[in-house]
């Protein structure tokens, strides 16, 4: 990498980290003001700061477009008005070759992105959510690979697999006494959820455990109340759009493989590698108006529109998203459009300036 190049990408990180930074601290504060109307006797406001804390990973990928083009635009702003990017232009630095250096820098942050989505926000939001669910609910949860388990008062829940519509198949129950001595064992086959605010188990198998031995009924129905609600589950099971690359690839397979509906899970799979490629879009979309010479007055408004023009990539890819699931589009283009109309727009605008 020549000198140039390295000082072109210091000053443009630099200036995304100050954009990045000070969008997570708005959005820290916006947090903040919702947590504090939860807070009570157990979620604390130290457990409210913890969760802010958990939750932080995520609003980095979800600003890190905004943060990137806004950076970016600020350090072309501040470079020019410094004569610096004239005398570069001057030294022979062509549009092409600083759409590499920004293509390169983009995949840089791109790879650094996606590390952030695959390794760090899957576990960083599963436990965010599990401490406000223990503190607030009472409920305390962990996922392993032999499914969810869930704590609910003395009793143990174990849940094989969660369907989109909040049914569970292949739950068992493990209930105990206050000396915390086993006293049932519930398998249900199926479970769904009833407006009377109970669980309504199909295809029980109930096995009591008492001083006189053990007995086992099977029934074909029956009703079983808990905390454990479907909204509670929602919270507890990672959304398909904050799963890693490699957890919706596997799923998807699954859902396959059962001949079920895959729609939701691969426009999620194609949102991130679209979110993960948005970063050198950004950079490129930037690079623009380094070539109108600004004036210091002028540079809180580039950032400005550097702001807009990232939340405008966010809000198309989820419209894009939504859509696709409403009308069954191709999941790739559903996905995929955000990054195709930003990048054709990012190729236009550099060829008029190379038409200048």
């Amino acid at each position: 990498m020549s000198i140039l190049a390295r000082y072109l990408a210091r000053e443009i990180l630099g200036s995304i980290l100050v954009a990045l930074a000070a969008l997570l601290m708005l959005f820290a504060f916006l947090d903040f003001i919702n947590e504090v109307t939860a807070i009570g006797p157990s979620y604390t406001l130290s457990v409210a700061l913890l969760y802010i804390l958990l939750m932080m990973p995520t609003h980095v990928l979800e600003v890190l477009p905004a943060a990137t083009i806004a950076g970016a635009l600020f350090a072309f702003a501040r470079l020019s008005g410094s004569s610096e990017f004239t005398v570069m232009r001057a030294s022979g630095l062509s549009v092409g070759r600083l759409a590499g250096y920004m293509i390169g820098l983009g995949l840089f942050i791109a790879t650094l992105s996606h590390a952030l989505g695959e390794y760090i926000i899957p576990h960083s939001e599963r436990t965010a959510h599990q401490i406000k669910t223990r503190a607030t609910t009472g409920v305390v949860a962990q996922q392993f690979r032999t499914g969810l388990w869930a704590k609910d008062g003395t009793s143990f829940i174990n849940i094989q697999e969660m369907l989109p519509d909040a049914s569970l198949r292949n739950m068992r129950v493990y209930v105990f006494d206050e000396h915390f001595r086993l006293t049932t064992i519930r398998h249900a086959e199926q479970a769904e959820w009833d407006r009377d605010g109970s669980w309504r188990l199909a295809n029980v198998v109930q096995t009591r455990i008492g001083p006189q031995g053990t007995r086992t009924e099977h029934l074909s129905t029956m009703k079983w109340r808990s905390d454990l609600n479907p909204d509670l589950l929602a919270v507890l099971m990672i959304p398909p759009e904050r799963m890693s690359i490699q957890a919706l690839r596997t799923y998807v397979e699954h859902l396959r493989e059962n001949k079920q509906k895959t729609a939701r899970y691969e426009i999620a799979l194609w949102s991130k590698l679209s979110f993960t490629l948005a970063s050198p879009v950004m950079l490129l979309l930037a690079l623009p108006f380094a070539y109108t010479p600004p004036r210091s007055s002028h540079v809180s408004g580039r950032v400005l529109i550097g702001l807009l023009i990232g939340l405008g990539f966010h809000l198309f890819n989820r419209l894009a998203g939504h859509l696709g699931l409403l009308y069954d589009w191709p999941p790739v283009a559903s996905a995929l459009s955000a990054l195709v109309v930003f990048s054709l727009g990012a190729a236009f605008a550099l060829w008029r300036v190379e038409r200048r």
